[in-house]
């Protein structure tokens, strides 16, 4: 459990990522407990909130990591949006459900951690531009949307499966470009948690 002292936030003036420092921002691992003053009460931060700022300054590579991991998650809470209504199994539905967990909290974070730099969210995820991190094309969603029982599950665990490959490899990136703490430490999540799930797919194709 990790406790931050929220201090006053400094105004900077300067326009560039580097220059500026990175908001420290709750995330949706491990609760971030906020001391009150002397003799007061600690609450938990809730996902997303701004409690001060890192000992990291922003760098592009954190920017461009969370710019394309927003779209990057987007993109799955679609395809699991999906399970329901097509006669998903029910390990798949499971499966579906806590990615959509999971990732729903982590696009809010990242959201709250450019804004504070002052930088909008990607608006949408363009299928048309997905090169190496594993997304599915549309003409594989349109696939997927079409699909149903085992011939949708079969389709989802591929296409997931590369998905969170390609999520992988956006992470690593970030721990070995990325200076700002919070944009680490949820791609450390990212690499530890999707890895896992990557081997649990693989079982239920191969089961």
């Amino acid at each position: 459990m990790l406790t931050v002292l929220v201090a006053g936030a400094a105004g900077c003036a300067a326009d560039t990522p580097a220059d500026r420092r990175a908001p420290f921002v709750a995330g949706s691992g491990a609760p971030v407990v906020v001391p009150d003053g002397p003799g007061g009460h600690a609450r938990t931060a809730t996902p997303g909130e701004r409690i001060g700022e890192s000992d990291a300054r922003a760098t592009a590579a954190d920017v461009r990591f969370a710019e394309a991991m927003i779209p990057h998650h987007r993109q799955a809470l679609e395809m699991t949006g999906l399970a329901d209504g097509r006669g998903a199994g029910g390990e798949v539905a499971a499966l579906a459900r806590r990615i959509a967990g999971g990732q729903g909290p982590e696009i809010a974070t990242m959201t709250s951690w450019l804004s504070s730099l002052g930088r909008p969210a990607p608006a949408v995820h363009d299928h048309a531009r997905q090169g190496a991190y594993g997304m599915a094309t549309l003409e594989e969603m349109n696939r997927l949307r079409e699909a149903r029982g085992a011939a949708f599950d079969t389709l989802f665990l591929r296409l997931m499966i590369r998905h969170h490959e390609g999520a992988v490899r956006m992470a690593e990136d970030e721990l070995r470009d990325g200076t700002d703490r919070l944009m680490r430490e949820m791609a450390r999540d990212i690499v530890s948690g999707q890895r896992a799930e990557i081997g649990r797919m693989r079982q239920m194709l191969a089961g």
